[in-house]
């Protein structure tokens, strides 16, 4: 990489939106200038339209991008979230580390051309079909981090520990003999994969996959073993994302998930809660006050009939958010924020819900609050358009005909967000200061396109 510039003639900073911005980063990626009202020096390139920060994807699992709409029929009298993980689990059974590179390299280009410019990657495929580790451990892992450093997106890669199928430690299920792994495995996992993740400035945490999956006293080893070797590692679980979820916690231990894990985990800012949908006003106040992140999937939850978290108790309470895209029925940033908006339009029956104090216009209150909890969440340098913050942003394509004749870039972002639909207003994206997108197309849309549908043809 070579140092760089870019010229905004409107851009998104942390504060807010500025005219005439002038971006430079070093040869790491990292930017060292973002100058606002700076006449556009010769030479140096201009965006096409308003630049924005790229926002984090915090909850991804890259293999379920090939199985995304292969479930939308009735299997049974009653479909839910439990029927599609029976299918999800059969999906699961049958990938190889080819198979899934593949696939996850063209989910990760497919994010990045939909705004992503990061992702955390929640990785519980771990051993061959037969639930037996490869000779080396960390195969699966690895093909996680080469795709993401072909496509060129930033990694938070989160290990899932799962070692139950349900809660007070039941016996796992054949279906979940691939994500299995004991405490002191997962540990030793992590240590052989550090180096691998700093040499290509990827990022190390754990994902504890759940209070029903994992048992008291691993989770508790565990997150001691993490902070012995990493003690400001992010740390990622799925909670009471479903209400069966919470009545089986409560009929084990008389406490509701959230509750149970407020009092019995050192819950802070490096955590992300994720869905965290089914909470009472007590412990939406409680988890807020531990500044963690609360990890929303809009379209993910909205797929699988989760139901809706309450985002304004939960800002109210000053908590942290962000969007990600879960299981990938679909990947596109605005989308994610325009669902978040309309599922609380929607409960509420009122319409401008996600504005902030001092912010009346809904895209942009949104971008900048999931990018800082996506960057706190990922555990990385990736929060805006700020000095010392990775060159990570997205520039808008004014000739796209959702923006054309808009001339104010909060109404261009606002169009790009609820008023473009399935086509994308994204002109270019850069990472750590690469441009992996432009003109709206990855470098290697098309070769990873081919790999991911011969790939996904072979699964089925």
């Amino acid at each position: 990489m070579t140092a760089a510039t870019l010229f905004a003639t409107q851009a998104l900073l942390p504060t807010g939106w500025a005219s005439n911005v002038l971006l430079a980063w070093n040869a790491q990626g990292t930017l060292i200038t973002v100058h606002p009202d700076t006449p556009h020096p010769p030479g140096i390139p201009a965006a096409q339209g308003p630049v924005i920060p790229g926002l984090p994807n915090l909850h991804s699992h890259a293999f379920q991008r090939a199985f995304a709409g292969l479930a939308e029929y009735r299997a049974s009298g009653q479909d839910s979230f439990w029927s599609w993980r029976a299918l999800m689990y059969r999906f699961a059974a049958r990938i190889t580390p080819a198979q899934l590179e593949a696939i996850a390299t063209w989910l990760y280009v497919e994010m990045l051309e939909a705004g992503f410019t990061s992702v955390c990657e929640f990785h519980y495929l771990h051993h061959d079909a037969d639930g037996r580790p490869y000779a080396d451990d960390a195969t699966l892992a690895l093909c996680l981090l080469r795709a993401a450093q072909a496509a060129g997106i930033g990694l938070t890669l989160l290990p899932v520990l799962y070692q139950a199928s349900g809660f007070g430690a039941q016996p796992p299920r054949d279906g979940q003999r691939r994500f299995i792994r004991g405490t002191q495995d997962m540990l030793r996992l992590l240590e052989r994969l550090r180096p691998a993740c700093a040499a290509q400035g990827a990022r190390l945490g754990l994902a504890p996959h759940s209070l029903r999956a994992v048992p008291p006293g691993a989770l508790s080893q565990a997150l001691a073993g993490l902070a012995a070797q990493d003690a400001t590692a992010p740390v990622h679980i799925h909670i009471a994302e479903q209400t069966q979820e919470v009545d089986d916690c409560i009929a084990w231990s008389g406490q509701r998930p959230v509750e149970w894990l407020l009092e019995h985990a050192p819950v802070d800012a490096r955590w992300c809660l994720v869905h965290a949908t089914h909470m009472t006003a007590a412990e939406y106040a409680r988890a807020a006050a531990t500044g963690a992140v609360a990890g929303l999937c809009p379209s993910t939850e909205a797929n699988l009939g989760d139901g809706l978290f309450e985002l304004p108790a939960w800002r109210d309470a000053g908590g942290a958010w962000g969007v990600g895209s879960d299981s990938h029925a679909s990947v596109n940033a605005a989308q994610e924020l325009m669902l978040l908006e309309y599922g609380q339009r929607l409960r509420l029956r009122q319409r401008n819900v996600l504005a902030a104090p001092g912010q009346p216009d809904v895209a942009t209150a949104m971008t900048l609050q999931a990018m800082r909890g996506g960057a706190q969440a990922a555990g990385r340098a990736v929060a805006g358009l700020a000095v010392g913050q990775q060159a990570d942003f997205v520039a808008l394509d004014a000739r796209h005909v959702a923006l054309q004749g808009l001339s104010a870039p909060q109404q261009m972002l606002a169009a790009h967000v609820f008023a473009s639909h399935r086509t994308s207003a994204v002109a270019g994206v850069w990472s750590r200061g690469v441009q992996c997108v432009a003109e709206g197309r990855h470098a290697l849309h098309a070769q990873a396109a081919r790999a991911f549908i011969d790939a996904r043809r072979a699964l089925l």
